[in-house]
């Protein structure tokens, strides 16, 4: 299995909020895990709310533990309510 670095996460991470600045989205919380869902690299836009960097984390998890990226969890989530509030 591969390493994920710390500069390859930095990278990830930033090209993550100027993809985010692109879009015009509000200010983001940006989260990058390893494969076994640890933070390797993280960072809260000014103006963030204070939850943001909470969310990132848990969604990044997820995908990791279900081997999903969040928009197909997403649309699981909607397809299967009753699974997701089980987990939750």
């Amino acid at each position: 299995m591969s390493t994920l670095t710390l500069s390859q996460a930095q990278t990830l991470l930033q090209a993550a909020l100027a993809s985010a600045r692109e879009h015009g989205f509000k200010p983001m919380g940006v989260v990058v895990v390893d494969a076994a869902a640890q933070v390797v690299a993280s960072a809260r836009e000014d103006g963030a709310t204070a939850l943001r960097l909470d969310i990132a984390l848990g969604k990044s998890a997820a995908a990791v533990g279900m081997g999903a990226s969040s928009r197909v969890l997403t649309q699981r989530a909607k397809d299967l309510p009753a699974f997701f509030g089980a987990v939750a």
